[in-house]
């Protein structure tokens, strides 16, 4: 009889087993893993009423050979060698390291079969979170060992009773397991099944880079990913997809014996923007649809670092990338995963200096997301502006018509009247002409309406203080359409592509027959003497007399011709970029907001809620 003896104080996996792991595709990854390193080319997901089966059509394991004895050795060390980094033909790199993986299935059921046949030879035992006596495991007669799908080799784990289920549509499923498990192609294929319903995983490059409109590739490897994003705008293309060179950055580390070693850390991999998220969220409930994910050995290690290395902008909404580093796994430096293997230790200096570099490319990937969008909506905001242009000349001939007509009929009526006019009758004929001739300036109204109403007048070093004065807006319920700010990550409030802010201000306030004028709100600090532009949007303030409000980066200090005899905001800005302000700026902040709309009768909030809201933007010491 085939003793199966758990080399593991039993305790461990009471206490281990249910929390290592909070999600049932985490698990699945897992066991996805194992079958990975044990060369299996096919990996079946079978959604029983009662169990999930996971079968593998790997080496499988010998009892005869000690491949068992191996396997129950719990977190013994997989691998130490470089040779030992290899599967055994050698051809893949393990995604294994601390022999903690066959532990997962216990996070979803309390008792797991191990069915396993290597060369023809059958075993299979009952991996319990309370095993036996002398810790023994309830053996499985050969007999009753079945498999579905393979035949001499190869591995099932069935987890009997699951605490944790797929989500009800196989297309979910299948998206859930790309994010976290993207490594599937003709060598290594994943099949999910329920009832008579059956999917294959084996194309995701196709399945998402379909939904992309924007891409970055690093390294040679994914390069030709950028073939598979759908070209929607060819004029644009070489602004919205782009391949570049794997990201090497030098290291000095110590390896796990403590001696001093030079390494290049690479990065491969890719990151991309969706098209759109409409209709998405329906299907994604187990994963949020952006991420960027870490894997290392072809192996997730950390789903998502976005909230690490991003902003919480709106635009990162729609973000998605996964890039491999596999210096995170190499064998000779210490294992930085944390243990409950869904992230890494943030302070390794493989994992900083990722972090440092990836928020660069966020920062060109959103650039980018932005050409895109300005392209998609330039057609339709064109088509406003040339209404606007045409309101605008309607405008001025009706108001020149106007001048002509009113003057013609005020003399008639002032020529019927006798000689000895009194000023009242005189008075009286104008505004009656007036009157008469008055409705052609109706248009007037829809002129005003299609403006911009603020102007937020800032250089881009100062986008991130711009940025908090445009979210205090909207949170005072003031509409992104009549907000002018050139470097909005909304492309609503930025002006219509191939034209220039100036001249937009020129057609549509200067020279305009409107006397609506625009708000504007100045975004002043050191960067603002050195920006011309900047410069010659307070000139323009000055000439044309428009209302403004400045909100001051400390230790600039605003002059004439801005309004510098009333207190204007300030705020500090350390020498790592971070933003604060005094409690009395704080409010002096919220005030100027509150003047604002006001002033253009905008529906504005309390100041409770003003400063409340304000905290969550900035510092307020």
């Amino acid at each position: 009889m085939k003793e199966y003896h758990l080399n593991v104080d039993p305790r461990i996996l009471e206490l281990l087993g249910p929390n290592l792991y909070t999600n049932i595709y985490y698990v699945l990854a897992e066991l996805i893993s194992n079958a990975y390193d044990a060369d299996a080319k096919n990996v079946y997901i079978t959604a029983n009423k009662d169990d999930i089966r996971v079968e593998d059509d790997g080496h499988g394991m010998s009892y005869d050979a000690g491949d068992i004895k191996k396997y129950l050795n719990v977190a013994g060390v997989s691998r130490v060698t470089e040779e030992e980094s290899l599967t055994r033909s050698g051809t893949r790199r393990k995604m294994g390291r601390k022999g903690v993986g066959k532990l997962a299935a216990l996070s979803v059921s309390e008792n797991v079969d191990i069915l396993t046949t290597a060369n023809g030879e059958k075993s299979g035992f009952v991996l319990s979170r309370r095993p036996e006596a002398d810790n023994k495991l309830t053996p499985i007669p050969d007999e009753e060992i079945a498999f579905d799908h393979i035949e001499d080799h190869g591995s099932v784990i069935i987890m009997r009773f699951p605490q944790y289920r797929l989500h009800k549509t196989l297309a979910a499923v299948k998206r859930n397991l790309l994010k976290i498990f993207p490594l599937v192609n003709a060598d290594f294929r994943i099949h999910v099944i329920r009832d008579d319903e059956s999917v294959i995983i084996e194309e995701f490059d196709q399945h998402v880079m379909a939904e992309l409109g924007t891409l970055i590739t690093l390294g040679d490897e994914f390069s030709s990913l950028v073939d598979l994003v759908p070209n929607i705008y060819p004029s644009k293309r070489d602004r919205l997809v782009a391949t570049h060179e794997s990201k090497c950055i030098p290291l000095t580390m110590k390896d796990t014996e403590g001696r001093e070693h030079e390494y290049t850390l690479k990065i491969d991999g890719w990151i991309g923007t969706y098209k759109t998220t409409r209709g998405r969220k329906a299907e994604m409930t187990d994963f949020p649809d952006n991420f960027i994910s870490l894997f290392a050995n072809k192996k997730m290690g950390e789903f998502n670092i976005l909230p690490v290395v991003g902003q919480n902008k709106l635009n990162e909404v729609y973000v998605v990338g996964q890039l491999h580093v596999d210096l995170f796994e190499l064998t000779e430096l210490p294992d930085m995963a944390l243990s409950n293997r869904q992230g890494y230790k943030t302070d390794d200096p493989r994992y900083e200096a990722v972090r440092i570099y990836v928020r660069e490319l966020l920062a060109e990937i959103l650039k980018m997301r932005e050409v895109f969008t300005d392209t998609g909506k330039a057609k339709k905001k064109r088509k406003k502006v040339e209404q606007q242009q045409a309101d605008e000349e309607r405008l001025k001939q009706a108001i020149d018509e106007f001048r002509v007509n009113a003057s013609q009929s005020a003399a008639r009526s002032i020529a019927t009247l006798a000689t000895g006019l009194t000023e009242e009758a005189i008075v009286n004929a104008v505004s009656q002409s007036i009157n008469e001739n008055s409705p052609d300036l109706g248009l007037k109204t829809v002129v005003d309406s299609q403006k911009k109403k603020i102007l937020i007048s800032q250089t881009y070093p100062d986008k991130p203080f711009a940025d908090i004065v445009h979210q205090m807006l909207l949170h005072n319920n003031v509409p992104e359409e009549e907000i002018l700010y050139t470097n909005c990550d909304n492309e609503i409030c930025r002006v219509p592509e191939n034209m220039g802010v100036y001249e937009y201000l020129k057609e549509f306030f200067v020279e305009s027959y409107s006397t609506q004028k625009i708000f504007v709100l100045f975004i002043t600090s050191e960067n603002t003497k050195a920006s011309w532009g900047a410069v010659t949007e307070v000139g323009a303030a000055w000439i044309t007399q428009i209302d403004h409000k400045i909100f001051n980066i400390h230790p600039f200090r605003p002059e004439h011709p801005l309004n510098d005899e009333f207190l204007w905001q300030t705020t500090h800005r350390d020498t790592t970029g971070e933003l604060s302000m005094v409690r009395l700026n704080a409010d002096i902040f919220c005030q100027k907001i509150e003047a604002v709309c006001d002033a253009l009768d905008y529906a504005k909030k309390t100041r409770v809620e003003n400063l409340g809201y304000l905290e969550t933007l900035v510092a307020v010491v």
